[in-house]
């Protein structure tokens, strides 16, 4: 008796797009749980605040050393020893706020970027 070997192959092949149609239908009706609780809550509040209220120095670990470097000598972006002599604070501030070439703006809260330039600025 000869048995057909693309069998195995098809059975496979059709279990796996019942699977995937199963998980596609799941994730749909999780997909609105996961919209009512997409809303603000009292964590990310918290975190706004935190980050509002942070000295510039964790504000440059938590959102500048990844570019910058943990000792400001630059990785991706460029190194900040110095950057004071080059640039005014009020410049230094509009890089902060507006970004400059691969620096993306709004990574320091806007009440925060005039103490992140000052600090930026004393780097040597």
């Amino acid at each position: 008796m000869n048995k057909n070997p693309v069998i195995p192959f098809v059975i496979i092949m059709v279990f796996g797009i019942g699977l995937m149609f199963f998980l596609s239908f799941k994730g749909f009706g999780d997909s609105k749980q996961l919209a009512k609780d997409s809303g603000t809550s009292a964590d990310q509040t918290t975190q706004t605040q935190t980050v509002a209220s942070a000295k510039p120095e964790d504000i440059y670990k938590s959102t500048c050393i990844g570019c910058h470097g943990d000792q400001y000598q630059g990785v991706v972006g460029p190194s900040l020893h110095g950057v004071g002599k080059k640039f005014t604070k009020a410049q230094i501030m509009g890089f902060i706020t507006k970004g400059k070439g691969n620096m993306p703006p709004g990574l320091v809260p806007q009440e925060q970027a005039a103490a992140m330039a000052d600090w930026v600025s004393k780097i040597q």
